[in-house]
């Protein structure tokens, strides 16, 4: 099934992060995939603009799927809705086209994204976007679900960044927040809220972001991780090349239970991404026994 709206930006409601005299315009995407026959096949799709599903292909023993975004990005009051269902034993990798910029927004307004991942028995979900972009003044919050059933695996990267570098733009946003929480079945087992505000906070100081502009983030849930799994991934950090002009430190810790998360910062998005893909790779190789995908290799 699949349904577009036919304005750009989706339809108007009462927002959770713009004023009091704002209003949102909420865009959606929800697809469903199931295994059919040993290969996973996108079941259900619907949207509205300016989410898309750009392509859906098949991959090494699972499904890849890219989502576009055909707008300039988000906008003062914009919330984009993403729900990901996942069948029993389903397997897909999800990417955007694009970073995700966040534009301008009023002091007392914003840009919202909140998605969804449920993954029943034996599914996984490989999520690994494109960085996100806060612009000059720009206010965003970020809010990500994640319900695990039993053997399901879910791994995402994100980096985050601090502005148009190259146009002199360095934590000049109003506020970012972001929320992720995972459930296993009806269990919380993990919860992290992050909150960045640069007009209110020293972010230079010691302990704190430092000479650091660029974050990144790598998770990885399943009631599969084990201490080695925690252990390959410490290796790879070790091993990681890091560029003498991007400097970047990392570290990797298991969480409360079925968990390991990376954090890592650097001065420049780029070796962010390339230590999120090494990550990914080991990742599929120690707990999927799985070779890196053909999609991403170079």
């Amino acid at each position: 099934m699949e349904r577009e709206a036919a304005d750009s930006k989706g339809g108007t409601a009462a927002s959770p992060t713009a004023g009091a005299d704002s209003a949102i315009r909420a865009s959606e995407l929800a697809v469903s995939f199931a295994s059919r026959g040993g290969r996973t096949v996108l079941e259900r799709k619907y949207h509205t603009a300016p989410l898309k599903i750009a392509k859906a292909f098949p991959l090494d023993r699972q499904l890849g799927v890219i989502v576009m975004d055909v707008s300039p990005g988000l906008l003062e009051g914009d919330h984009y809705d993403l729900a990901w269902t996942f069948g029993r034993g389903a397997h897909a990798m999800m990417t955007n086209q694009s970073y995700t910029k966040v534009h301008p927004c009023l002091p007392g307004g914003g840009a919202s994204m909140r998605q969804t991942f449920e993954l029943a028995d034996n599914a996984v979900a490989e999520h690994m976007p494109e960085p996100v972009m806060l612009y000059r003044h720009a206010r965003f919050r970020g809010e990500t679900q994640v319900r695990l059933g039993a053997g399901a695996v879910w791994m995402q990267a994100d980096v985050l960044c601090p502005g148009r570098t190259p146009r002199g733009e360095r934590f000049d946003y109003r506020s970012f927040r972001n929320e992720l929480a995972v459930r296993y079945g009806e269990e919380l087992i993990f919860m992290q809220r992050q909150r960045i505000e640069p007009p209110e906070q020293t972010l230079g100081a010691p302990g704190c972001w430092e000479d650091m502009t660029h974050w990144g983030s790598f998770y990885l849930f399943s009631d599969r991780v084990r201490a080695g799994h925690l252990e390959r991934l410490q290796a790879c950090i070790e091993r990681f090349d890091s560029p003498a002009a991007h400097p970047v430190i990392a570290g990797a810790s298991l969480t409360h239970r079925f968990g390991v998360a990376v954090s890592a910062a650097s001065t420049a998005a780029w070796p962010l991404q390339k230590l999120m893909g090494e990550l990914w790779r080991e990742a599929r190789a120690s707990v999927l026994e799985l070779p890196p995908l053909r999609l991403l290799q170079g």
